[in-house]
């Protein structure tokens, strides 16, 4: 009967047999962290502790709940009936079936998607004769979610809590909300865990029935776990004590979602008598990736400590990679270059990784592979040029080249919202068919003569005023400015920063991106045909492909390589995260680092670039202070003379980046040199031609960028391959 516990460390079978009273496993990275939770499941099953139906286990996910009923009906040899095993919500929800009447609703109401809950607070905003248009659903959805997640009735939302939204009226509409959603017998996915926990706050008789049930709790995952879950956890262990939580305070990545690292800090102190089990053997990576990794997270002070070790019995292992590079296209071609050389050495794509801090990195990256025809997929989101707003955007440039682009136009006619519905386009369709013109001129058409009034009318009439403007400005101040422009001036970008859901910032980021891709070509037709070749380009079947995701949609998987792109201060860790959190952000940006690293089985490359383009100009970029907090002897520091120079240039601005250029860079394969500057092709004070800009005089050079006196267009920065001699 015992048998399985000798397949366990030491380590792992002291969290496995210590069954009674509270128990808190920090599992690091590749640690066995599901082999720990499934084998002392199957534990407490055979030794007669307790029958499936008294075991409670969450997790976050319902991929690691399938994962964890399958290994455990294999260690039983027979499935396990009655288990209460699933994530938050879905366990939630069973109870709340037992207990509805309590909260007013019935055993079969209905649980809203976020498409129903956005339709029910756009009637509650607008039955008060609330602006939806300035005051968005989408943002009164987050705030209302956000306190939810905080365990926040209606009825405890004190002046502490108000937020500023609609002149503070956010309270008195999420009262309404909730109201109507009784009324309809319906709850959404933070009511699940909302009433639950008020039922078992406000009905000792409930939580005494569930205490006498559940003999042990089980928790996955503590680290991410949000105020109201941690909550529902609370009041359910109150009973034999006998909570078990699995987590890792170093892996806690999640804040802006709602997850509090402090509920797995605090864990001693919330239950009295707790014991702690450091799972530190860890299985997937070498020694000197464990070592950097080690090295940084130790810069931590909000944690409760473990140092990872090898559990391979072996000290080799290629040291981590450090490479600096000239500039982000360097960068890009350096990762391709890698990837193509491994996979001719027979190396897997698709045991190959690389892990960017924003969702807007992958553009060059994708743009690189398509290029040398190297295969790649986005895990956990879209390719570039297919996300929402990447489209939306190409859509107004399409409309701003080509006024007959009728699919354009009805993307984005409505984009941000205009009041033009169904009726309205319904009636710009049948002008565009009866005169056998395109929509845009239809809608001029029903302008002039009157038939579109009040509020759309308004509204299209400066639409369309707004695609003349930008058309003349494309002609003066060239693409990239204009669509610039157009995205701000049309209200996008704005309707994107009014927007407070965890997904706008990095929408807003991927603007500016597209926006610094216009830079790379001369006009805006050759950026619109490049991006149709794009997205023309499928994998045609191919299955060895290299990934690419964010750091965030990483947890939890691994590679054999690793690539870590763009570690410069501001990009990573991110200057919007430590304006908004301060050193509490600092921490959380060093844990994702940590994340980053240990996804790596066998070789992690970080890279930094000394240039990154901003808009359509270049910048210096400072390289990441995490460099700096990665021990000497598990780390090797690649780069050319260019990038020394400019890191000693940096230096001043950032002290902690100078430690960084004292290591020695090693020569060998992974060496990308920076690329040398060029002989100037204009001097100060000759006279030029461009096709758009006219004649003008150089006022300044640097490598292949010029400073142009335009006479006519004023001055500008372009590169010296569009000019030619006056």
């Amino acid at each position: 009967m015992t048998e399985y516990l000798t397949r366990l460390n030491p380590e792992q079978r002291a969290a496995v047999e210590h069954v009674d009273g509270p128990l808190l496993v920090l599992a690091g990275a590749g640690t066995g962290k599901t082999r720990v939770l499934t084998t002392r499941f199957a534990h407490i099953l055979l030794t007669r502790r307790a029958w499936p139906s008294q075991i409670l286990a969450v997790t976050f996910t319902n991929k690691a709940a399938r994962e964890m009923r399958e290994r455990v009906t294999a260690m039983l040899g027979e499935p396990a009936e009655g288990l209460w095993l699933g994530t938050f919500h879905a366990l939630c929800a069973r109870m709340l079936r037992r207990h509805a009447a309590v909260v007013g609703l019935t055993s079969s109401f209905n649980i809203l998607d976020t498409d129903d809950q956005l339709r029910l607070l756009k009637q509650v905003m607008e039955s008060v004769r609330l602006d939806t248009k300035r005051w968005t659903p989408n943002a009164l959805m987050s705030i209302i979610q956000k306190w939810k997640d905080r365990g926040l009735t209606p009825a405890r939302i004190t002046d502490a809590d108000t937020v500023d939204f609609a002149h503070n009226r956010a309270p008195e509409l999420y009262a309404a909300y909730q109201a109507r959603l009784a009324e309809l017998n319906a709850a959404d996915f933070g009511d699940l865990l909302l009433h639950v926990t008020e039922i078992l706050r406000t009905q000792p008789d409930i939580l005494a029935d569930y205490h006498h049930r559940f003999r042990y709790l089980l928790v996955d995952e503590y680290q991410d776990t949000n105020t109201i879950q941690y909550l529902w956890l609370r009041l359910l262990a109150q009973g034999h004590h006998n909570i078990c939580c699995v987590g890792d305070d170093d892996q806690s990545i999640y804040s802006w979602r709602g997850a509090e690292v402090e509920n797995i800090l605090r864990f001693e102190r919330d239950f009295e008598g707790a014991k702690i089990v450091r799972l530190e053997s860890n299985y997937r990576s070498t020694a000197p990736i464990l070592a950097a990794a080690a090295g940084l997270i130790a810069h931590n002070e909000g944690r409760l400590g473990k140092t990872l070790r090898s559990g391979r019995n072996d000290s080799a292992g290629e040291k981590v990679r450090v490479i600096g590079l000239y500039d982000s296209i360097a960068e890009a071609r350096m990762v391709g270059e890698k990837a193509e050389a491994l996979r001719r050495d027979g190396h897997r794509l698709a045991e190959m990784a690389v892990l960017v801090r924003t969702g807007a990195q992958t553009r060059s990256f994708e743009e690189r592979f398509i290029a040398i025809g190297l295969p790649y997929r986005i895990v956990g989101g879209l390719r570039f040029y297919e996300r929402a707003e990447a489209r939306d955007a190409i859509a107004y440039a399409r409309l701003l080249r080509t006024p007959n682009d009728d699919l354009a136009f009805e993307r984005i006619v409505n984009v941000p919202r205009r009041g033009v519905g169904d009726t309205t386009l319904r009636a710009l369709h049948a002008e565009a068919r009866a005169h056998g013109v395109s929509l845009m001129a239809a809608t001029e058409r029903l302008l002039d003569q009157g038939a579109l009034k009040g509020k759309v009318g308004a509204a299209l009439a400066a639409f369309l005023k707004g695609f003349e403007r930008w058309r003349a400005q494309l002609g003066t101040d060239g693409h990239v400015i204009t669509l610039d422009t157009l995205l701000d001036e049309s209200g996008y970008i704005a309707m994107w920063q009014q927007d407070k859901s965890p997904e706008a910032p990095g929408r807003i980021e991927n603007l500016r991106e597209l926006v610094r891709a216009l830079a790379d070509f001369d006009t805006l037709d050759g950026f619109l045909d490049h991006v149709s070749l794009v997205m023309e380009n499928e994998e045609q079947g191919e299955t060895d492909r290299i990934s690419m995701m964010t750091l965030h949609a990483a947890k939890g998987l691994e590679f054999d390589t690793v690539f870590l792109p763009g570690w410069e201060e501001g990009l990573f860790p991110s200057q919007r995260t430590m304006d908004e959190s301060g050193l509490k952000g600092l921490e959380e940006e060093r844990r994702l680092a940590y994340v980053g690293i240990t996804r790596a089985r066998k070789t992690c490359v970080i890279s930094h670039a000394a240039n990154r383009r901003l808009y359509a100009n270049w910048q210096m970029s400072i390289p990441s202070r995490f460099l700096d907090e990665l021990p000497d002897d598990a780390v090797e520091v690649e780069g050319g003379h260019d990038l020394e120079r400019a890191r000693m240039l940096q230096a001043p601005v950032f002290s902690s980046a100078f430690p960084l250029t004292a290591r020695k860079p090693l020569p060998g394969a992974w060496e990308q040199p920076a690329r040398p500057k060029r002989d100037a092709s204009y001097a100060i004070g000759d006279r030029v031609f461009h096709e758009k800009f006219g004649p003008g005089t150089v006022l300044a050079v640097d490598d292949d960028k010029l400073e142009i006196d335009f006479d006519k267009a004023g001055t500008r920065k372009v590169i010296d391959r569009f000019v030619e001699p006056a």
